[in-house]
Order: C-alpha cells, then structure tokens, then sequence
C-alpha cells in the first residue's frame, strides 16, 4: 500500500484529541468540532466507513464543573466525563445532522476488548452501525473506568477499534504535524518524518511525553497504537487536526502528516490474542523453549518451563517471557497456572502421572500463540 491507494479504502477510523477540541482552558471549541464534523461528512459522503474515536468528554465537563486544569483523581474524572459526555454528543449529532449523517454513541471499556464474547459483540454493533451508514461516536467509558489514563487519551482505543472493525487506516488527527526527528517546539532544525516502514529504538527515543495540560497522550502512546494496527496489516497516519480539508487531502493521496505502514496481516483472533486479550500470568521459559517458540515456530511444551506468576485458569491469555526477561509471545493456556507449575520441566509424556490427565501435550499450542516480534 501507498499514499495513492488511501483514495480506495473503504473504511477508515479517525480519532480526534481532547488538545485538538478544546481552548488551552480545556472547555470544548465549537469551531474546532465544527471544523472535523465537516472534514468527517466529505469522507462518508464518498461511501466510506468512517468511525470517530472522540476525546473530549473530560474536557466539556471541566468547563461546566468549573475546573481550570484537567482533574488528577479518578472519581474527579468520571464525574466531569459524566457531565461532559451528554454535551460532546449534542455537538456531534446537531452538527453531522447537518449533512443529513446519523450517528450512534458506542462507549467501551478494557473489558469489552479482554472478554471474547463481549469483543464479538461490540464488532457486530459497530458493523451493523456501519452497514446501516450510521457514523459511530466511541469514546471509553470514562463514567466507569478505573484506569482511563491507560488508553492514552484514546490512542489505544482507537488501535484497538481498528482492529474490531478491520479497518484498513486509522487516521490520528492530532495537535502536531506528525513524527519529528527532534521537539519542533524546542529545535529549530527539526524535520518531519513523512513515512515509518517500522519502529526501531532510535525511532522510540525520538518520541515525547503528553504536549497538553488537557490532553493524556503522547508520540509514545501513537507508538503503540501504530504497532498494533500495523501487525493487523492497516496504515495509522498522525496528522494536524488544525490542517484545511486534513482527511480529503489525505485520502487523495497528499503527502501530509507521518504514515505507519503496516509490517504483517495477523488474523482476527491472533490479534485479539495479542492486543485485546487481558493477560491473567506469566510463563517464564529457558532459552532452548525460547528459540523453539520463535525461530521454529514450535508449541511451547512443560520441558521448556522454569517457573509460572498470577493465577490464571485453562483458556486464559498468558505472557511467556524469555530468560533475559523479555516477553517473546502471548498465548492461551492449555493448563492452569497450578497445573503449569507441577508438570513444568518435565517431558510431556509425564504429564498425566503428575497431574492425573493429560489433555494436552503442550502448555500452549502454537495455533494459539503469537510472537511478539
């Protein structure tokens, strides 16, 4: 895929920052909302998919809760997202209304990716919005997450929504230009990047900490995000909201903002496996399991096992970490962690003698194992 294959894709997520919606005072810019709404309705006016991924719901509460700065406590947070999440989607449907666009709020947390069934289930409500053109609002649930900073202002969300749906771009509409070789705000000499092929660690060192007093993300969270839609086989591209016409132009084809190209086309559930799925513990491996796992393309088998962390049953996801103590994969368990812990080190074909049954030979079969790298 190129730049000049955007103008054939289908469909594409877009997520907007709370920095890119709001005045420095974190109230909500009608201006700027009205602004995407616009460069939103050209796009789906075109046939296309389009989701929105939306921050934004703090921020309108702060303002009509009175606060100057983004709240620091949890139930401060929920209790401005409750406020604000009613506001944000007025401004939406009245404005997308306005081009004869209906739109449907859709709120999910971690746990709608962790659990299988409700991860199914979102996929089908977000496609069947799609199938009957309506435009889906996302945003976390902030009114009940416990943990809304980890979404990284909805970087993540917006990776994830884009693997639930099999979008083939997720477009960040951000207050930066894109991947700078050095702060442009510090550095006169620093240029933009236009194309990453991959993420290497000097491309990680390159990247900063949150840009906004209202907004929660960062080039570090747009990382991750690019690394998990880009194992997926989809493009994330980071570009100023603030730029004219920002998605047209991008998806003629322009070259503006920094494109992640995808590395590889994992299939669904392997990428729900490796990005949606909550681990519940840790199996740490000797190095001969570890090459077997990443260069051989093998199951991991007790004889590779040294020790097990967490409490996890038969079926739940797994972190399985090298001896240097890095994760080399994720997977399902075929035991528990109680199992794991008396048949680890042994052959396989000992496996029923110490724990009554051997259902399995292996602790996680390869079909349902995934390299990390």
């Amino acid at each position: 895929m190129r730049r000049s294959a955007f103008s054939r894709l289908k469909r594409i997520v877009v997520k907007v920052g709370t920095s890119s919606l709001t005045h420095k005072t974190g109230k909500l810019d009608p201006g700027r909302v009205k602004k995407l709404v616009g460069d939103l309705a050209v796009a789906h006016r075109q046939g296309k998919d389009v989701l929105l991924v939306t921050s934004g719901a703090i921020s309108a509460g702060m303002g009509r809760l009175g606060y100057k700065t983004r709240p620091k406590t949890i139930p401060e947070k929920q209790a401005c997202a409750a406020v604000g999440q009613g506001q944000l989607l007025q401004i939406y449907e009245k404005l997308f209304n306005s081009y004869g666009i209906t739109v449907g709020q859709v709120l999910l947390t971690r746990d709608d990716f962790s659990d299988r069934r409700r991860f199914l289930n979102a996929r089908n409500t977000l496609l069947t919005l799609l199938k009957y053109r309506v435009l889906p609002i996302i945003n976390e649930n902030d009114t009940v997450a416990v943990d809304e900073i980890r979404f990284g202002d909805n970087d993540t969300l917006s990776a994830l929504v884009s693997n639930l749906v099999d979008a083939e771009m997720l477009l960040i509409l951000s207050d930066v230009d894109g991947l700078y070789t050095a702060d442009p705000h510090q550095d006169p000499e620093a240029r933009l990047i236009p194309e990453v092929e991959q993420i290497t660690p000097e491309l990680e060192r390159l990247a900063g900490g949150c840009g906004s007093v209202v907004g929660t993300g960062g080039m570090v969270t747009k990382f991750q995000a690019a690394q998990i839609v880009g194992r997926s086989g989809a493009a994330m591209v980071v570009a100023a909201a603030a730029a004219q016409n920002v998605v047209a132009r991008l998806l003629a084809g322009e070259e503006i903002g920094t494109v992640f190209w995808p590395t590889e086309r994992l299939g669904g559930r392997k990428r729900w496996i490796l990005f949606g799925a909550a681990v519940q513990g840790r199996i740490f491996i000797d190095a001969g399991a570890a090459s077997a796992l990443v260069e051989g393309g093998k199951s991991l088998l007790p004889s590779g096992v040294l020790r097990v962390e967490g409490d996890f049953e038969a079926g739940h996801p797994v972190s399985i970490i090298d001896p240097e103590g890095h994760e080399v994969a994720r997977g399902l368990a075929n035991y528990s962690a109680a199992e794991v812990d008396l048949i680890k080190g042994a052959k396989s074909g000992r496996i029923a003698q110490l724990i009554g049954a051997q259902p399995y030979a292996e602790v996680v079969h390869r079909n349902n194992l995934v390299l990390q790298h």
